[in-house]
């Protein structure tokens, strides 16, 4: 065989694995619009979007609480997992002498495969013990003023997802920063300018597109994750009223009631998969656009 045809071969090979990688993707799209924009005028957009009560065995459906439940959740992931995933990529990345690295770095790959519902086992077993108790403490009702709260609540479930996070974190941004030329520390340190300086202000923004790519990531990895948050959040479907109270999310609500519903229920929860899907969307236009814009500039 020729290399000329070798090369032919392998190329359609490849094409052909782009087109199940595309068509994939595009009959998702088309399953979840086909069955949930029905669904969702049939309902009413509005009365489904903005309604503050579900209520399936009386046909109302209003997802308002799901979509605030999963927004406060991500966001919290967000604010815990950001800073501590990209502090510690900075301290692999430039910091940490090789010795720590070969035990950091497997640990973080470790990290990365334990499934969802172990990290719900260690949200039930020791965390939602832990808020409970905190917030019986003292300190939480007299200077906080937190006259109530519960284990599983938005905080458990902010706390747990931003654990869950910190691998892809982690592992995106330390690429990026080892991507970063050498050029760029040697230069900073010839102005004068200290290691930790050298680090912050000249190589940290050289990853800054890297860095962001990690954010979304983490941003999607949150708001899809389903069964860590169905075992500590409590799943209440009324509206968020408290970070240490209960609430539901859009995948909780979807993973707790398929497995039961029919006919317009079902189709309901499917039209919430689509306002998921549509919230991705728009994560990654953002990202696109905020990258885009920081390229040009």
């Amino acid at each position: 065989m020729t290399s000329k045809l070798k090369e032919g071969v392998m190329q359609g090979v490849f094409t052909l694995c782009a087109c199940v990688s595309i068509l994939a993707v595009a009959l998702i799209c088309i399953f979840l619009f086909a069955n949930g924009v029905p669904t969702l005028f049939k309902i009413g957009p509005l009365k489904f979007l903005l309604g503050t009560t579900w209520k399936p065995g009386n046909d109302i459906f209003g997802i308002l609480p799901m979509i605030l439940g999963s927004i406060y959740v991500t966001a919290g992931a967000i604010l815990v997992g950001v800073p501590i995933g990209l502090l510690t990529a900075i301290y692999m990345s430039k910091f940490a002498p090789p010795r720590i690295n070969k035990v950091m770095l497997p640990a973080v790959q470790l990290l990365t495969g334990i499934p969802s519902v172990v990290y719900g086992f260690f949200g039930m077993i020791v965390l939602v013990p832990a808020v409970q108790a905190m917030v019986k403490s003292p300190f939480f009702k007299t200077v906080l003023h937190v006259k109530s709260g519960k284990g599983m609540s938005l905080f458990t479930a902010a706390v747990l997802l931003g654990i869950m996070i910190l691998p892809t974190i982690i592992t995106v941004s330390k690429t990026s920063l080892d991507a970063v030329p050498d050029s760029y520390y040697e230069g900073s340190l010839a102005l004068g300018a200290t290691h930790e300086r050298s680090v912050f202000y000249a190589v940290l923004p050289a990853a800054k597109s890297g860095v962001l790519s990690a954010v979304i990531l983490g941003i999607g990895r949150a708001i899809g994750e389903t069964m860590a948050v169905v075992m500590v959040a409590g799943n209440q479907t009324w509206m968020p009223k408290g970070l240490f109270q209960g609430l539901r999310t859009m995948t909780s609500n979807i993973v707790i009631e398929m497995g039961y519903a029919a006919d317009l229920h079902r189709e309901a929860l499917i039209a919430t998969g689509v306002v998921l899907f549509v919230f991705i969307l728009l994560i990654n236009l953002c990202f696109s656009l905020v990258k885009g814009g920081k390229d040009y500039a």
